[in-house]
């Protein structure tokens, strides 16, 4: 599998949805240092947040295959600059979460991606696991094998999914005023 380094502020779900690919149990903890396990490298949202600290996820980004900008679908602003992409010497994905919640604006969350300079944007609720698959498919390298390579029921189950996907999709620019 790619290495990935998730990057987004405070709150936007970079250790749960670290939880949830790695297939362990949901629970809430601060992140409080930059951890870094065999395919992911999860950030505190402080680093993205503050200009000093920002150094350091530069620095780190030097070990992943992949850069992730997390925007969650229940922010209000982003942090990230136009065309900050175009600086990364890796591949970015955009990555937007808390798509399940009520009241959630992934539609928001997707033009800030975009703007940003993302091309490829995942959907993804670490909760219920919508996306999830999309994303490790993402990631896989040619002789990976994953759980869901052998289970047919597992290709319904995407199947479902991506419909429930496509009612987040822009239909129209938004305006925000």
């Amino acid at each position: 599998m790619k290495k990935i380094i998730f990057s987004g502020r405070v709150g936007c779900g970079k250790t749960t949805l670290t939880q949830a690919l790695r297939g362990e149990r949901l629970s809430y903890f601060k992140t409080q240092y930059i951890n870094h396990y065999d395919i992911i490298i999860d950030t505190p949202g402080e680093y993205a947040e503050n200009k000093k600290l920002l150094r350091a996820l530069i620095l780190y980004s030097f070990e992943a295959d992949v850069i992730g900008l997390l925007a969650s679908s229940m922010e209000e602003y982003t942090l990230y600059a136009p065309n900050i992409v175009s600086l990364c010497t890796r591949p970015v994905i955009g990555i937007v979460t808390h798509i399940d919640r009520p009241g959630a604006r992934p539609d928001w969350a997707t033009l800030w991606l975009k703007n940003a300079g993302c091309k490829d944007i995942f959907y993804v609720s670490s909760v219920t696991g919508q996306g999830i698959p999309d994303l490790m498919e993402y990631l896989r390298e040619p002789g990976d094998v994953l759980p869901w390579d052998e289970d047919p029921a597992y290709w319904e189950a995407r199947k479902k999914a991506k419909e429930i996907e496509n009612q987040f999709l822009i239909r129209e620019p938004v305006r925000v005023k």
